[in-house]
This record gives structure tokens, sequence and C-alpha cells, in this order.
């Protein structure tokens, strides 16, 4: 098993930026791929950004050229780098973790990013 724990959430004003970052522990070897999801109010949860063992990386269209993500998997940590953040980026943000053979999900708490206009 795993367990995820996010931090980096808070208030900004559009056009700021925001560092999420997510501590993985537990069966960590196991991981496949890590990434960050987001709900905002009435809203499907949806893929921000995720990243494989490998290094590959993926985005969702919305935040292309804006956000980065990082994987250190020595520290089992991946990171969710935001710049030029704007209100539709408002939401509860969730780090995600892929693992084992039957690709297994596992969660973090969420935390929460508000932007303001």
């Amino acid at each position: 098993q795993v367990q995820l724990v996010e931090s980096g959430g808070g208030l900004v004003q559009a056009g700021g930026s925001l560092r999420l970052s997510c501590a993985a522990s537990g069966s960590t070897s196991s991981i496949n791929t890590m990434g960050w999801y987001r709900q905002a109010p009435g809203k499907q949860r949806e893929l921000v950004a995720s990243i494989r063992n490998d290094g590959m990386t993926r985005y969702a269209d919305s935040v292309k050229g804006r956000f980065t993500i990082y994987r250190d998997n020595a520290k089992n940590t991946v990171s969710l780098q935001m710049n030029s953040l704007n209100p539709e980026d408002t939401a509860v943000y969730y780090c995600h973790a892929d693992w084992g053979w039957f690709h297994v999900d596992y969660w973090g708490q969420g935390t929460q990013v508000t932007v303001s206009s």
C-alpha cells in the first residue's frame, strides 16, 4: 500500500504561482505513474499532469505551458509548479499514484487551490 500526503495549496491572485508537493510512503518501489488531478465544484475530477517512472510527462491542454510536473524517485515525491494561475484553476488538487501490476489507484487527501480575480 501507499500513502500520499499533499501540501502547498492556498489562495493566490490571478497571474500568481503556487507549488504543490506530494510525498509518498509505504510500498513506493511499486509506484508506476504519479500525477495530479483536480476537481472543481460541480465538475468531474480531471487529470492535470502525470509523470511516469521514465520521466515521460502528460499535461491537460488547459495547463500546458503554465504547469510543470516534477518527480524525485529517490525522495518519493512529486511536485506541481503552477504559474500564470487563473480563476479557472480553482479546485481541490489531488495527488495520485498508480501502483503495482494491477495499477491500483491511490489518492491523497486533496489540497485546495483558490485563484482570485
